[in-house]
C-alpha cells in the first residue's frame, strides 16, 4: 500500500489539483497526505482564503489528509520549502513525492544528476558571484554544459522546484513522481476547458468575475496584502540595520539598502521596484518582506521542521495519523504544551499569521482562526 505525499499551497484548489490527486489515487498510491503552506505562501504572499477552507477543499477532491507546512519553511527559497515538505512526507511514512512538473521526469533527472556535479555547482557560483540570481545562474551552467534544451527545461517555474524536490527525495531516501501539469502553465492567464491557474483565479476573485468552472471552491472572502500594507511598511521603515539582518535571507548588506529605500516609499509596490536589481527578485524581496512582519530569522528557517501539525483528515483514514520522526500535533492547546523552545517559536509564527490573516480579508468574517480552538477538519 503506497502512501504519497504531496507539497502543495492550493491558493486555491482547482480543478488541476484535483487531477493531479485522481491520477496519484489511480496510478501510484492508495493513500494521499498533503504538507500544504498555512495562510502564507512561497512567493511572499498572503493566500488567498484560509487554510482550513483549502484544507476541506482538499479533503472533498482526493486527499486523505493536510497537514501544515509550517510558515516559516512555507515562505522561503524553493531549497528550504522542498526540503522541509519532504522531510515532513518521510516522517509520515510517505513511500513516494507526487508533484505538478512542465516536463518528463528523465529530463528533471538528468538536469538533477548535473546539478550535484562540481563543474555545475562552481558555474553557479561564478554567475552568482557576478551578480545573477539563482534560476538564471542555473540556466546559464545547463546551457554551457548540456545544451539548450535540458537549460529551458530548467527554467520552467514547476519544474525548478521539481529540481529541488528531486535533491531533497534522494537525501530522504523517497521516490519522486513527475505528473505533466494538465490544462494552462503555472502563472497564465489562459483557460483550457476547466482549467486555469491559480493565479489567474486569484485575479478572477479579485475582479469579481465568474470563476467557478475552474475551482470546486466557493470563496466568499478573500484576503489580500493590500489590507495590511500599511502593517507591513510600518514594521520594515521601524527596523534597525541588526534587526533586518537577522532577517532570513538577509545579506551582503541588503538590510542598509532597505533601510536607506523604505524611508521614501509608501507602497509596497514601489518600495520593491526600487529594491530590485539583477541580484534580487521580486519574490525574495517579497518574501523579505513578510519575514519582516512576522520575525523570521535566519535561524529560525534553518532549523529543521521540529513538528507535525495535522489540519485535516478522512473520517475513514485516521490509521494516517502517525509520525515516525516528528512530533505529530492532533489537538493544539495540548501539542503545543509539549513543544521545545525553539520549536514553539516556529509554531508562534503559525499562530501570528492567522492573526493577520483576519485583518487582511476584504470584509468581517465569523471564520474563527483561534489555532488553540480550531479542531482537525474531518470529511
Amino acid at each position: 500500500m503506497n502512501k504519497a505525499g504531496v507539497i502543495c499551497e492550493f491558493n486555491p484548489f482547482h480543478n488541476g489539483h484535483k487531477f493531479l490527486l485522481q491520477n496519484i489515487k489511480s496510478n501510484y498510491a492508495d493513500d494521499i497526505i498533503c504538507i500544504m503552506s498555512g495562510h502564507f505562501v512561497q512567493r511572499g504572499d498572503i493566500a488567498i482564503c484560509d487554510k482550513y477552507t483549502r484544507t476541506k477543499a482538499a479533503l472533498n477532491n482526493g486527499a486523505d489528509m493536510v497537514v501544515e507546512l509550517p510558515t516559516v519553511y512555507a515562505v522561503s527559497n524553493s531549497n528550504i520549502f522542498a526540503e522541509n515538505g519532504v522531510l515532513m512526507a518521510k516522517s509520515l511514512g510517505c513511500d513516494i513525492l507526487c508533484f505538478g512538473a512542465e516536463d518528463k521526469l528523465d529530463d528533471l533527472l538528468k538536469i538533477s544528476e548535473f546539478l550535484e556535479s562540481y563543474d555545475a555547482q562552481n558555474i553557479i557560483k561564478e554567475q552568482m558571484t557576478n551578480g545573477e540570481y539563482y534560476p538564471k545562474a542555473l540556466y546559464h551552467a545547463i546551457k554551457q554544459t548540456q545544451g539548450e534544451d535540458l537549460a529551458n527545461i530548467s527554467k520552467k517555474p514547476n519544474n525548478i522546484l521539481a529540481l529541488e524536490y528531486i535533491s531533497a527525495c534522494k537525501k530522504h531516501n523517497i521516490k519522486p513522481i513527475a505528473i505533466k501539469r494538465t490544462g494552462t502553465n503555472h502563472d497564465s492567464e489562459k483557460t483550457v476547458d476547466i482549467y486555469t491557474s491559480a493565479s489567474n483565479i486569484r485575479k478572477m476573485i479579485k475582479n469579481g468575475e465568474s470563476y467557478e468552472n475552474f475551482t470546486p471552491m466557493k470563496i466568499k472572502n478573500y484576503a489580500e496584502l493590500e489590507k495590511i500594507e500599511s502593517a507591513i511598511l510600518y514594521k520594515i521603515k521601524t527596523s534597525s540595520a541588526e534587526e533586518l539582518k537577522n532577517l532570513a535571507d538577509i545579506n551582503e548588506g541588503l538590510e542598509n539598502r532597505i533601510i536607506k529605500i523604505a524611508r521614501s516609499k509608501n507602497s509596497i509596490n514601489e518600495l520593491l521596484s526600487a529594491l530590485k536589481t539583477k541580484r534580487y527578485t521580486h519574490a525574495r524581496l517579497r518574501r523579505i518582506l513578510i519575514y519582516s512582519l512576522l520575525a523570521i530569522s535566519n535561524e529560525m528557517q534553518h532549523t529543521p521542521v521540529p513538528y507535525i501539525r495535522v489540519l485535516g483528515i478522512n473520517k475513514n483514514k485516521t490509521y494516517l495519523m502517525k509520525s515516525w520522526d516528528l512530533p505529530l500535533i492532533t489537538k493544539v492547546s495540548r501539542g503545543y504544551k509539549a513543544l521545545n523552545f525553539n520549536a514553539q517559536k516556529i509554531f508562534n509564527v503559525d499562530i501570528k499569521t492567522s492573526e493577520i490573516f483576519s485583518i487582511a480579508l476584504q470584509s468581517k468574517s465569523n471564520i474563527s482562526l483561534n489555532e488553540f480552538s480550531q479542531q482537525i477538519i474531518k470529511v
